[in-house]
Protein backbone atom coordinates (compact mmCIF):
# COMPACT_ATOMS: atom_id res chain seq x y z
CA UNK A 1 0.00 0.00 0.00
CA UNK A 2 1.50 3.38 -0.98
CA UNK A 3 2.67 6.04 2.35
CA UNK A 4 -0.34 8.14 0.29
CA UNK A 5 -3.20 5.44 0.83
CA UNK A 6 -2.25 4.58 4.67
CA UNK A 7 -2.40 8.22 5.59
CA UNK A 8 -5.41 8.70 3.93
CA UNK A 9 -7.03 5.56 5.71
CA UNK A 10 -5.51 6.88 8.83
CA UNK A 11 -6.91 10.71 8.03
CA UNK A 12 -10.43 9.20 7.87
CA UNK A 13 -10.52 6.14 9.98
CA UNK A 14 -8.67 7.89 13.16
CA UNK A 15 -11.45 9.63 14.80
CA UNK A 16 -13.25 6.30 14.75
CA UNK A 17 -10.69 4.54 16.39
CA UNK A 18 -9.55 7.16 19.30
CA UNK A 19 -9.79 6.08 22.21
CA UNK A 20 -9.46 8.94 25.33
CA UNK A 21 -6.51 8.96 27.84
CA UNK A 22 -7.01 7.69 31.27
CA UNK A 23 -5.44 6.93 34.24
CA UNK A 24 -5.41 3.80 33.87
CA UNK A 25 -3.86 3.33 30.92
CA UNK A 26 -2.56 4.94 27.66
CA UNK A 27 -4.78 3.89 24.87
CA UNK A 28 -3.13 2.36 21.49
CA UNK A 29 -2.50 5.24 18.57
CA UNK A 30 -4.89 4.88 15.67
CA UNK A 31 -2.00 4.53 13.71
CA UNK A 32 -0.88 1.44 15.51
CA UNK A 33 -4.25 -0.15 15.62
CA UNK A 34 -4.55 0.55 11.33
CA UNK A 35 -0.92 -0.76 10.86
CA UNK A 36 -1.88 -4.01 12.59
CA UNK A 37 -4.61 -4.55 11.18
CA UNK A 38 -3.57 -4.26 7.53
CA UNK A 39 -0.70 -6.44 8.43
CA UNK A 40 -2.90 -9.35 9.14
CA UNK A 41 -5.06 -8.38 6.34
CA UNK A 42 -1.83 -8.85 3.99
CA UNK A 43 -0.13 -11.59 5.64
CA UNK A 44 -3.12 -13.50 7.08
CA UNK A 45 -0.77 -13.92 10.25
CA UNK A 46 -2.21 -15.41 13.72
CA UNK A 47 -2.37 -13.10 16.32
CA UNK A 48 -0.37 -15.38 18.66
CA UNK A 49 2.81 -14.84 15.97
CA UNK A 50 1.84 -10.89 15.36
CA UNK A 51 1.72 -10.26 19.14
CA UNK A 52 5.61 -10.66 19.19
CA UNK A 53 6.42 -8.35 16.81
CA UNK A 54 4.04 -5.49 17.57
CA UNK A 55 4.21 -6.28 21.48
CA UNK A 56 0.08 -5.86 21.97
CA UNK A 57 -1.39 -8.93 23.45
CA UNK A 58 -3.05 -10.97 20.97
CA UNK A 59 -6.50 -10.56 22.92
CA UNK A 60 -5.42 -7.20 22.69
CA UNK A 61 -5.25 -7.23 18.44
CA UNK A 62 -8.70 -9.21 18.23
CA UNK A 63 -10.26 -6.29 19.45
CA UNK A 64 -8.39 -3.92 17.11
CA UNK A 65 -9.19 -5.58 14.42
CA UNK A 66 -12.65 -5.66 14.63
CA UNK A 67 -13.09 -1.99 15.52
CA UNK A 68 -11.04 -1.03 12.70
CA UNK A 69 -12.82 -3.30 10.04
CA UNK A 70 -16.04 -1.73 10.84
CA UNK A 71 -14.52 1.88 11.20
CA UNK A 72 -13.49 1.32 7.55
CA UNK A 73 -16.63 -0.12 6.40
CA UNK A 74 -18.56 2.79 8.01
CA UNK A 75 -16.08 5.46 6.64
CA UNK A 76 -15.94 3.92 3.17
CA UNK A 77 -19.00 0.94 2.04
CA UNK A 78 -21.19 3.50 0.58
CA UNK A 79 -18.29 5.34 -1.59
CA UNK A 80 -16.62 2.76 -2.85
CA UNK A 81 -18.74 -0.43 -2.70
CA UNK A 82 -21.70 0.86 -4.33
CA UNK A 83 -24.39 -1.24 -6.78
CA UNK A 84 -25.07 1.01 -9.73
CA UNK A 85 -28.79 2.43 -9.47
CA UNK A 86 -29.65 4.26 -12.70
CA UNK A 87 -29.40 2.93 -16.56
CA UNK A 88 -26.56 5.62 -17.17
CA UNK A 89 -24.44 3.77 -14.74
CA UNK A 90 -24.87 0.10 -15.92
CA UNK A 91 -24.57 1.27 -19.24
CA UNK A 92 -21.37 3.50 -18.58
CA UNK A 93 -20.10 0.01 -17.17
CA UNK A 94 -21.51 -2.09 -20.46
CA UNK A 95 -19.67 0.01 -22.74
CA UNK A 96 -16.40 -0.34 -21.01
CA UNK A 97 -17.13 -4.45 -21.43
CA UNK A 98 -17.80 -4.35 -24.84
CA UNK A 99 -14.82 -1.54 -25.62
CA UNK A 100 -12.12 -3.84 -23.67
CA UNK A 101 -13.31 -7.34 -24.46
CA UNK A 102 -15.46 -7.13 -27.02
CA UNK A 103 -19.20 -8.75 -25.70
CA UNK A 104 -22.02 -6.11 -25.44
CA UNK A 105 -24.37 -5.19 -22.79
CA UNK A 106 -22.53 -7.10 -19.83
CA UNK A 107 -23.15 -5.19 -16.85
CA UNK A 108 -20.82 -7.36 -14.63
CA UNK A 109 -19.22 -10.49 -14.23
CA UNK A 110 -20.31 -12.55 -11.21
CA UNK A 111 -18.43 -15.57 -9.25
CA UNK A 112 -18.21 -16.80 -5.91
CA UNK A 113 -15.48 -17.91 -3.92
CA UNK A 114 -15.27 -19.72 -0.55
CA UNK A 115 -13.21 -17.96 2.62
CA UNK A 116 -12.57 -20.39 5.16
CA UNK A 117 -13.21 -20.31 9.14
CA UNK A 118 -13.36 -22.33 12.19
CA UNK A 119 -16.54 -24.73 12.71
CA UNK A 120 -18.90 -21.76 14.59
CA UNK A 121 -20.97 -23.07 17.43
CA UNK A 122 -23.41 -25.54 17.37
CA UNK A 123 -23.66 -25.06 13.82
CA UNK A 124 -23.84 -28.69 12.76
CA UNK A 125 -22.95 -29.20 8.99
CA UNK A 126 -24.78 -25.60 8.11
CA UNK A 127 -20.90 -24.12 7.04
CA UNK A 128 -19.34 -27.28 5.98
CA UNK A 129 -18.61 -27.85 1.97
CA UNK A 130 -17.68 -30.67 0.04
CA UNK A 131 -14.30 -30.00 0.41
CA UNK A 132 -14.51 -31.15 4.07
CA UNK A 133 -13.65 -27.82 5.83
CA UNK A 134 -16.14 -25.20 6.85
CA UNK A 135 -16.25 -22.09 4.70
CA UNK A 136 -18.54 -19.12 3.99
CA UNK A 137 -19.28 -17.74 0.69
CA UNK A 138 -18.34 -14.34 -1.25
CA UNK A 139 -20.35 -14.20 -3.72
CA UNK A 140 -19.68 -10.74 -5.92
CA UNK A 141 -20.27 -9.02 -9.10
CA UNK A 142 -17.53 -6.98 -10.67
CA UNK A 143 -17.37 -4.67 -13.21
CA UNK A 144 -14.75 -4.04 -16.30
CA UNK A 145 -12.27 -2.11 -13.80
CA UNK A 146 -11.70 -5.18 -11.83
CA UNK A 147 -13.71 -3.29 -9.15
CA UNK A 148 -16.65 -5.08 -7.03
CA UNK A 149 -19.82 -3.31 -6.94
CA UNK A 150 -22.08 -5.95 -5.05
CA UNK A 151 -20.91 -8.59 -2.37
CA UNK A 152 -23.14 -10.97 -0.62
CA UNK A 153 -20.42 -12.24 2.27
CA UNK A 154 -21.75 -14.74 4.67
CA UNK A 155 -23.46 -17.84 2.61
CA UNK A 156 -23.01 -21.23 4.64
CA UNK A 157 -20.43 -22.73 2.95
CA UNK A 158 -22.68 -26.03 2.45
CA UNK A 159 -24.99 -23.43 -0.27
CA UNK A 160 -23.62 -23.04 -3.88
CA UNK A 161 -23.21 -20.06 -6.67
CA UNK A 162 -26.14 -20.75 -7.77
CA UNK A 163 -28.17 -21.19 -4.34
CA UNK A 164 -27.08 -18.04 -3.00
CA UNK A 165 -27.34 -15.96 -5.90
CA UNK A 166 -30.82 -17.38 -6.31
CA UNK A 167 -31.77 -16.26 -3.26
CA UNK A 168 -30.28 -12.56 -3.03
CA UNK A 169 -31.64 -9.22 -3.51
CA UNK A 170 -29.89 -8.75 -6.56
CA UNK A 171 -30.99 -11.56 -8.50
CA UNK A 172 -35.03 -10.48 -7.32
CA UNK A 173 -33.90 -6.74 -8.24
CA UNK A 174 -32.44 -7.61 -12.20
CA UNK A 175 -35.50 -9.84 -12.57
CA UNK A 176 -38.47 -7.74 -11.36
CA UNK A 177 -36.71 -4.15 -12.85
CA UNK A 178 -36.00 -2.27 -9.75
CA UNK A 179 -32.66 -2.59 -10.42
CA UNK A 180 -31.98 -0.37 -12.79
CA UNK A 181 -30.88 -2.04 -15.79
CA UNK A 182 -31.19 -0.18 -19.36
CA UNK A 183 -34.22 -1.27 -21.58
CA UNK A 184 -33.61 -3.70 -24.40
CA UNK A 185 -31.45 -2.28 -26.85
CA UNK A 186 -29.76 -3.40 -30.42
CA UNK A 187 -26.58 -5.19 -30.25
CA UNK A 188 -23.89 -2.84 -31.94
CA UNK A 189 -24.24 -3.04 -35.98
CA UNK A 190 -27.76 -5.09 -35.26
CA UNK A 191 -31.40 -4.13 -34.93
CA UNK A 192 -32.67 -7.21 -32.42
CA UNK A 193 -32.99 -5.69 -29.18
CA UNK A 194 -31.28 -7.57 -26.56
CA UNK A 195 -31.91 -7.05 -22.71
CA UNK A 196 -28.50 -6.17 -20.68
CA UNK A 197 -26.92 -8.94 -18.18
CA UNK A 198 -24.51 -10.40 -16.26
CA UNK A 199 -22.20 -13.15 -17.42
CA UNK A 200 -21.28 -15.72 -14.86
CA UNK A 201 -20.33 -19.93 -15.16
CA UNK A 202 -21.96 -23.13 -15.94
CA UNK A 203 -23.37 -22.67 -11.87
CA UNK A 204 -25.65 -20.01 -12.39
CA UNK A 205 -28.94 -20.88 -14.59
CA UNK A 206 -29.53 -19.26 -17.77
CA UNK A 207 -31.86 -16.04 -17.85
CA UNK A 208 -32.35 -13.11 -20.11
CA UNK A 209 -30.46 -10.89 -17.09
CA UNK A 210 -27.86 -14.24 -16.50
CA UNK A 211 -25.38 -15.47 -19.76
CA UNK A 212 -23.69 -17.97 -19.53
CA UNK A 213 -21.52 -20.54 -21.56
CA UNK A 214 -23.19 -23.41 -23.99
CA UNK A 215 -22.27 -26.69 -22.41
CA UNK A 216 -18.80 -28.42 -23.15
CA UNK A 217 -20.34 -31.19 -24.92
CA UNK A 218 -20.70 -31.89 -28.70
CA UNK A 219 -20.55 -28.12 -29.37
CA UNK A 220 -20.48 -26.60 -32.79
CA UNK A 221 -18.03 -23.82 -34.33
CA UNK A 222 -20.27 -20.85 -33.47
CA UNK A 223 -21.06 -22.17 -29.99
CA UNK A 224 -17.54 -22.96 -29.54
CA UNK A 225 -16.69 -19.06 -30.35
CA UNK A 226 -19.88 -17.83 -28.65
CA UNK A 227 -17.70 -19.53 -25.20
CA UNK A 228 -14.77 -17.68 -25.99
CA UNK A 229 -15.94 -13.98 -26.41
CA UNK A 230 -18.19 -14.89 -23.15
CA UNK A 231 -14.73 -15.76 -21.17
CA UNK A 232 -12.88 -12.51 -22.51
CA UNK A 233 -15.39 -10.84 -20.30
CA UNK A 234 -15.71 -13.43 -17.05
CA UNK A 235 -12.34 -13.56 -16.98
CA UNK A 236 -12.68 -10.29 -15.23
CA UNK A 237 -14.06 -11.60 -12.28
CA UNK A 238 -11.76 -14.05 -12.32
CA UNK A 239 -8.83 -11.59 -12.16
CA UNK A 240 -10.44 -9.29 -9.37
CA UNK A 241 -10.43 -12.25 -6.90
CA UNK A 242 -6.92 -13.84 -7.78
CA UNK A 243 -6.27 -10.12 -6.93
CA UNK A 244 -7.45 -9.69 -3.75
CA UNK A 245 -6.29 -12.57 -2.32
CA UNK A 246 -2.66 -12.22 -3.68
CA UNK A 247 -3.20 -8.41 -1.88
CA UNK A 248 -5.22 -10.25 1.19
CA UNK A 249 -3.87 -13.16 2.19
CA UNK A 250 -5.90 -13.69 5.40
CA UNK A 251 -8.60 -14.76 2.77
CA UNK A 252 -6.36 -17.94 2.04
CA UNK A 253 -6.20 -18.82 5.24
CA UNK A 254 -8.84 -20.56 7.76
CA UNK A 255 -9.61 -17.71 10.15
CA UNK A 256 -10.07 -18.60 13.71
CA UNK A 257 -13.29 -16.06 14.19
CA UNK A 258 -16.91 -16.77 14.37
CA UNK A 259 -18.43 -15.91 11.05
CA UNK A 260 -19.60 -12.48 11.92
CA UNK A 261 -16.05 -11.52 12.50
CA UNK A 262 -15.48 -13.11 8.90
CA UNK A 263 -17.77 -11.21 7.34
CA UNK A 264 -16.06 -7.95 9.00
CA UNK A 265 -12.82 -9.17 7.43
CA UNK A 266 -13.68 -9.78 4.01
CA UNK A 267 -16.40 -6.77 3.63
CA UNK A 268 -13.16 -4.87 4.40
CA UNK A 269 -10.43 -6.43 2.15
CA UNK A 270 -13.26 -5.57 -1.06
CA UNK A 271 -13.49 -2.58 0.54
CA UNK A 272 -9.75 -1.80 0.33
CA UNK A 273 -9.07 -3.57 -3.20
CA UNK A 274 -11.55 -1.14 -4.53
CA UNK A 275 -9.92 1.89 -2.92
CA UNK A 276 -6.76 1.09 -4.11
CA UNK A 277 -8.61 0.25 -7.87
CA UNK A 278 -9.85 3.73 -7.58
CA UNK A 279 -6.62 5.80 -6.09
CA UNK A 280 -4.24 4.01 -8.13
CA UNK A 281 -5.87 1.96 -11.12
CA UNK A 282 -2.14 0.96 -12.77
CA UNK A 283 -0.65 -0.50 -9.37
CA UNK A 284 -1.18 -3.98 -9.91
CA UNK A 285 -1.96 -4.31 -13.29
CA UNK A 286 1.07 -6.45 -14.79
CA UNK A 287 -0.98 -8.81 -11.87
CA UNK A 288 -3.72 -9.19 -14.47
CA UNK A 289 -4.33 -11.50 -17.41
CA UNK A 290 -3.86 -9.81 -20.77
CA UNK A 291 -4.58 -9.99 -24.78
CA UNK A 292 -1.33 -9.88 -26.34
CA UNK A 293 -2.03 -7.07 -28.58
CA UNK A 294 0.27 -8.89 -32.02
CA UNK A 295 -1.73 -12.28 -32.05
CA UNK A 296 -4.54 -12.14 -29.50
CA UNK A 297 -3.33 -15.14 -27.63
CA UNK A 298 -4.07 -15.13 -23.72
CA UNK A 299 -1.27 -14.06 -21.49
CA UNK A 300 -1.73 -15.24 -17.87
CA UNK A 301 -1.74 -12.83 -15.01
CA UNK A 302 0.92 -12.77 -12.37
CA UNK A 303 -1.58 -13.91 -9.66
CA UNK A 304 -2.33 -17.39 -11.33
CA UNK A 305 1.65 -18.40 -9.76
CA UNK A 306 0.33 -18.17 -6.08
CA UNK A 307 -2.40 -19.41 -4.21
CA UNK A 308 -5.60 -18.69 -5.15
CA UNK A 309 -9.38 -18.34 -2.78
CA UNK A 310 -11.35 -21.54 -3.21
CA UNK A 311 -14.41 -22.10 -5.96
CA UNK A 312 -17.79 -22.71 -4.41
CA UNK A 313 -19.91 -26.17 -4.86
CA UNK A 314 -21.54 -26.87 -8.32
CA UNK A 315 -24.56 -28.47 -7.65
CA UNK A 316 -26.99 -29.35 -10.38
CA UNK A 317 -30.40 -28.85 -10.69
CA UNK A 318 -30.75 -25.07 -9.61
CA UNK A 319 -29.05 -23.58 -12.84
CA UNK A 320 -31.98 -24.62 -15.37
CA UNK A 321 -32.80 -22.59 -18.40
CA UNK A 322 -35.62 -20.10 -19.29
CA UNK A 323 -36.75 -20.13 -22.56
CA UNK A 324 -35.69 -16.35 -22.64
CA UNK A 325 -32.30 -17.44 -21.27
CA UNK A 326 -31.72 -19.32 -24.72
CA UNK A 327 -33.44 -16.93 -26.88
CA UNK A 328 -31.12 -14.42 -26.04
CA UNK A 329 -28.48 -16.49 -25.94
CA UNK A 330 -28.64 -17.54 -29.26
CA UNK A 331 -29.01 -14.34 -30.84
CA UNK A 332 -25.90 -13.09 -28.98
CA UNK A 333 -24.15 -16.51 -30.80
CA UNK A 334 -25.52 -15.25 -33.73
CA UNK A 335 -24.28 -11.66 -33.83
CA UNK A 336 -20.40 -13.06 -32.56
CA UNK A 337 -20.79 -15.24 -35.33
CA UNK A 338 -21.91 -12.62 -38.00
CA UNK A 339 -19.81 -9.72 -39.30
CA UNK A 340 -21.79 -7.19 -36.97
CA UNK A 341 -20.18 -8.72 -33.97
CA UNK A 342 -17.37 -10.97 -34.70
CA UNK A 343 -13.37 -9.96 -34.24
CA UNK A 344 -10.53 -11.22 -36.65
CA UNK A 345 -9.10 -13.40 -34.70
CA UNK A 346 -11.80 -15.41 -32.65
CA UNK A 347 -11.85 -18.66 -35.54
CA UNK A 348 -8.21 -19.30 -34.64
CA UNK A 349 -8.76 -18.63 -30.88
CA UNK A 350 -11.65 -21.81 -30.58
CA UNK A 351 -8.36 -23.81 -32.83
CA UNK A 352 -5.87 -23.30 -29.80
Amino acid sequence: MPPDMFDELLARVGPRISRKHTSYREPLEPGLKLSLTLRHLASGNKYSSMKFAWRVPHNTISVVVKLVCQAIIDEYMDEVLVCPTTPEEWRAIADKFYGRWNFPHTCGALDGKHVACRCPLKSGSLYFNYKGFYFIILLALVDADYKFIWADVGGAGSASDAQIYNDSELKQCAEDGTLGLPDPEPLPNDTQNVPYYFVGDDAFSLRSTMMKPYSQRCLQNEERIFNYRLSRARRVSENAFGILANRFQVLLSTMQHEPSTVKLIVKTCLILHNLMRIRYPGLQNQQLDIDDNANRNFVPGAWRNGRNMEDTQRVTGFNTASKEGKKQRNLIKHWVNSTAGSVPWQDRMILL
